[in-house]
């Protein structure tokens, strides 16, 4: 994979952001927009931060036009866009990273093609080198917004 660091939108260059949900949610959208395969990107955070909702975002922006739902119970959704597919995965309930095998990692992340982890750390070192990594925290004090964290 080429490196990527060049799509992050404007002000979240190794940097931070504090939003609210409808911010978060925008930032996705400008970032799908941005985005071009093949490329990963990497989500962490707690339960509940807003992986979903930002993985639904840069879908969207990206150019998917069906619902994007969650994947944990199916651990990979496929989405068809104008660029290339979009396959959004959620590792939370993998045990180990040999199981990645079962769910055809390695042909996903060789494919020309807009890669969403949520939970990436279940993956360990199979986990590309040259990936988008951002991570969502909750901001102190305000349970309504997010602190981002990209690049």
């Amino acid at each position: 994979m080429q490196a990527h660091r060049h799509v992050v939108p404007p002000l979240a260059e190794r940097g931070r952001l504090v939003l609210d949900e409808e911010q978060l949610r925008e930032w996705g959208r400008e970032l799908g927009r941005a985005s071009s395969p093949p490329l990963l990107i990497t989500l962490t955070g707690d339960l509940g931060a807003g992986k979903t909702t930002l993985a639904q975002a840069i879908c969207e922006g990206y150019g998917v036009e069906e619902p994007v739902t969650s994947p944990s119970y199916a651990l990979v959704q496929r989405y068809s866009a104008p660029r290339s597919p979009v396959y959004h995965v959620d590792l939370y309930r993998l045990d180990s990273p040999s199981q990645l095998t079962n769910i055809g990692w390695d042909d996903m992340v060789s494919e020309h093609a807009v890669i969403i982890v949520e939970w990436p750390e279940r993956a360990g070192p199979r986990v590309p080198e040259d990936h988008l990594p951002i991570e969502i925290d909750y901001s102190a004090g305000d349970p309504h917004r997010r602190l981002l964290l990209a690049g």
